[in-house]
């Protein structure tokens, strides 16, 4: 899901980057410049990144609940089931880079191994087959689980030939191609690079799920409603790299999943990522860390989901 189509890549390289370096960022917002208002973080207070970017909960009562509450929610359906298509992607395109390092260009060894990477793949993820019968939503437990194998089925399908596709056209245009290079151009990407985030007050420990190091961009991946808040997980992930590289991140992509109709349909949200996004995200940072440090209970959402995971909690 995380690989460009020609159109999309000429989209990137001749529209966002281009217009990206056009439009410039205020050079106080740029990820090195942790250190000094206003990204200099205020309070004492390491927060997750998808606490702060994740806007579910209007009044960032969840927040709330789990830091100072201590109260720890439990995951809906469609939290889980967004865990397992992640976890499927991120373990085929790793995967992959071990076949090419084992094979070399011995194509089809590679297929043939990686055509068994879901049957391993659901044999390790039983944990979570478990906690989607156990979820708050969870009203019929042999749907939702077979629901779950054929959506991952579709996306296993979809990956693996384009994976092989892929690797196979590289192939053909370059003969004598080594297998270093051959797993660089077939999986362009650092699948979830863990970043320290504490230089901007977040996390130590967090996870990014692609970056793309031949158009530096941050890639995400998310499984429902396109939301605009959305784009702050893209405008963190690129203020935290920016502090550990000082290397500038102006792009980021947003993908979207969707199975409907027995497909999977995709979308994907490329954006730069402005000085607007980035005085968002150090805002709703500040708020929610101030929230956090004074203990400041910001009272329920205007509209509280039964999915959500502290429901039974704050209601």
């Amino acid at each position: 899901m995380y690989f460009l189509s020609d159109n999309e890549r000429k989209k990137l390289l001749k529209g966002y980057l281009p217009k990206s370096r056009e439009q410039g960022v205020a050079e106080e917002l740029r990820g090195w410049n942790w250190h000094q208002p206003p990204l200099e973080p205020v309070y004492e207070v390491l927060l997750p990144l998808y606490q702060i970017a994740g806007k579910y909960c209007d009044s960032g009562r969840d927040v709330f609940l789990n830091k100072v509450g201590k109260y720890k929610g439990k995951p809906n359906t469609a939290m889980l089931l967004g865990t397992l298509f992640h976890s499927l992607i991120a373990f085929m395109l790793v995967r992959t880079k071990k076949l090419i390092y084992l094979y070399g260009t011995n194509i089809e060894m590679i297929s043939q191994e990686l055509n068994g990477a879901l049957k391993e793949f659901l044999e390790n993820s039983a944990d979570v087959y478990q906690q989607l019968s156990e979820a708050s939503d969870c009203q019929d437990k042999d749907r939702v689980t077979s629901t779950a194998k054929e959506c991952l089925e579709q996306l296993f399908n979809y990956e693996y030939y384009r994976i092989t596709s892929r690797i196979q056209d590289i192939l053909s245009r370059q003969p004598y191609i080594g297998e270093d290079s051959l797993a660089a151009q077939a999986v362009p990407f650092i699948l979830e690079q863990n970043l320290d985030g504490s230089f901007l007050g977040l996390s130590s420990n967090l996870h990014a799920d692609a970056y793309v190091f031949s158009e530096p961009m941050i890639i995400d991946l998310k499984f429902g409603t396109r939301e605009p808040f959305h784009r702050l997980t893209t405008t963190g992930y690129a203020l935290v790299m920016e502090a550990l590289y000082d290397y500038p991140i102006n792009v980021g992509c947003i993908v979207y999943g969707e199975f409907k109709k027995g497909r999977l349909y995709i979308q994907k949200d490329f954006h730069i990522i402005n000085d607007e996004l980035r005085q968002w995200f150090i805002e709703e940072r500040d708020e929610k860390m101030r929230m956090v440090y004074n203990e400041i209970d910001p009272g329920k959402a205007t509209n509280c989901d039964e999915k959500c995971p502290y429901f039974t909690v704050c209601s």
